[in-house]
């Protein structure tokens, strides 16, 4: 009973644990992008969930009605809504660039690009006149 009646805590946490897996495991940067929406996901369901209340109605004062749900974290959520897909579109406009520079995605290939980069100029730097 505990476990169905708390079913959309059980998704937070689902969804939670796959958008960090994805964060951590993968190296390809848009899966990683990819990761972090669905991670901010199961945290704008987590704030809704935790704002409703269980036989509260609508903030709009009727006759006979008692309990009211707060209306904030909904307001809250649709603003954050907006600041992730901005946030989304910087983060593949980030990705693009850095496949330009780097002719890749994967982070294992960008660290040896550096890495070779950085071999190269150490060597430049040291070779006599």
């Amino acid at each position: 009973m505990l476990l169905t009646s708390l079913y959309n805590y059980w998704v937070v946490i689902a969804l939670m644990m796959i958008g960090l897996y994805m964060v951590i495991a993968q190296g390809n940067l848009i899966k990683k992008v990819i990761g972090l929406n669905i991670f901010q996901t199961s945290v704008f369901i987590f704030y809704i969930s935790a704002g409703k209340v269980d036989g509260g109605g609508a903030p709009i004062l009727v006759q006979g009605e008692n309990l009211y749900s707060n209306p904030l974290p909904h307001v809250l959520i649709l603003t954050a809504i907006v600041v992730g897909i901005a946030t989304t579109a910087l983060a593949l406009a980030l990705v693009i660039r850095i496949k330009r520079a780097y002719g890749s995605v994967e982070e294992r290939d960008i660290q040896a690009a550096e890495e070779f980069q950085a071999a190269g100029q150490d060597a430049g730097e040291h070779k006599p006149c």
